[in-house]
């Protein structure tokens, strides 16, 4: 749903991380409740920054062509995270295309699954 590096442009300067993202430099080594910084374009709060989040895709490369949304791998054994954390080191992994790649059994404090509902 994006076209920029970051879903609310292409500000990776410490005022847009701040105003969109629970970052090294604001969270005071903590986590924080969900819906406190701006939405993103599907109307979904704190989706960089605070806690990585857990994705349904394998971890794999993509097609060298241009694609949306690109499903990733249909199997594998490392699942997707995206978004980054409280404590990621720059402004790199808060980027609307960054993901990494854990074993589904690995379990850390910062890392979570979001569910969500339509009313």
């Amino acid at each position: 749903g994006t076209s920029t590096n970051y879903y609310w442009g292409n500000g990776s300067d410490t005022a847009s991380l701040n105003a969109n993202s629970w970052n090294y430099n604001n969270i005071g080594s903590t986590t924080h409740p969900v819906g406190t910084k701006t939405a993103n374009a599907f109307g979904l709060y704190d989706m960089v920054g605070n806690v990585w989040q857990w994705c349904n895709d394998w971890y794999g490369s993509y097609s060298s062509s241009v694609q949306t949304d690109p499903p990733g791998a249909v199997s594998g054994s490392y699942r997707v995270i995206r978004g980054g954390n409280w404590f990621s080191g720059d402004a790199t992994s808060y980027r609307s295309a960054f993901r990494d790649d854990f074993t589904p059994d690995f379990r850390y404090y910062n890392f979570v699954f979001r569910f969500v509902s339509r009313p």
